[in-house]
């Protein structure tokens, strides 16, 4: 399977504009550039877009975990906070802060901590993030 992204930067630098869309059209050339990434412009930056993808593959990823350890229903919501930290001359991503509330009918604190663990090491984005990955989770009632 293989999925694609694209990105357009026309100008260089803090000037510069950038777009990016997505295969499946959910983005269509979404506005970023130096303003959406370290200021409050109006548009999208990398670090937002890999937030999105880890707290969604996340998330997916303890559902069919879940699933496959029997329960049957449930509700998951997931919040990944991206760091984006200066690294010598550049920057890099250190951190991916996971924070989940979950809430899945006759499960015990012990196995669901268990579970939310595989889910977080095995998740795909997981798995590809160079980073310090931490997850926090509330399993309510």
């Amino acid at each position: 399977m293989i999925r694609s992204a694209s990105a357009r930067y026309e100008g260089l630098g803090k000037d510069g504009k950038g777009h990016v869309s997505t295969q499946s059209g959910v983005l269509s050339d979404q506005q970023y550039g130096f303003n959406t990434r370290f200021e409050d412009g109006k548009g999208t930056n990398p670090e937002e877009l890999i937030a999105a993808a880890h707290a969604s593959c996340f998330t997916m990823a303890l559902s069919f975990a879940l699933a496959g350890a029997g329960f049957t229903d449930g509700t998951l919501e997931t919040t990944a906070k991206v760091t984006l930290d200066k690294d010598g001359d550049g920057f890099k991503v250190s951190k991916s802060a996971l924070t989940l509330t979950a809430n899945v009918p006759g499960i015990d604190q012990a196995k669901f901590e268990e579970i939310a663990a595989g889910a977080k090491a095995g998740c795909p984005i997981s798995k590809l993030l160079n980073a310090e990955i931490t997850l926090e989770h509330t399993l309510t009632a």
